[in-house]
């Protein structure tokens, strides 16, 4: 019974530490939604109607980086909606030149 409990912590224990070390893996940048037809152009708030119009007609969200003005595809871009044209801060799994989104916060 004894060695039951120890596995069962054991068994806790790795799976709890393993669960953090998942959630740690998402970083957050700041930056503009924009769209792919306009990119780094269409990152500021003179453009945000622009950018609304772009999306409407077929291109695809992005997110240009304040840092480097580098531009994120994002992979699941209904988690922008609401948010086109706007100074964002982005939390999600960044992988090469695509992120997919956990959460959006204005700035």
């Amino acid at each position: 019974m004894r060695k039951f409990l120890l596995l069962l912590l054991a068994a806790a224990l790795i799976l709890s530490v393993a669960s953090v070390s998942f959630a740690s893996d998402a970083q957050t940048v700041n930056g503009w939604v924009s769209d792919s037809k306009c990119g780094v152009k269409g990152a500021n708030a003179s453009q945000a109607e622009c950018t609304k119009k772009c999306i409407k007609a077929g291109a695809s969200p992005v997110v240009v980086t304040d840092n480097d003005q580098k531009i994120l595809a994002v992979e699941n871009p209904e988690a922008l909606k609401e948010h086109y044209g706007h100074h964002v801060a982005v939390t999600g799994h960044i992988d090469g030149d695509k992120i997919h989104v956990e959460s959006v916060k204005m700035l």
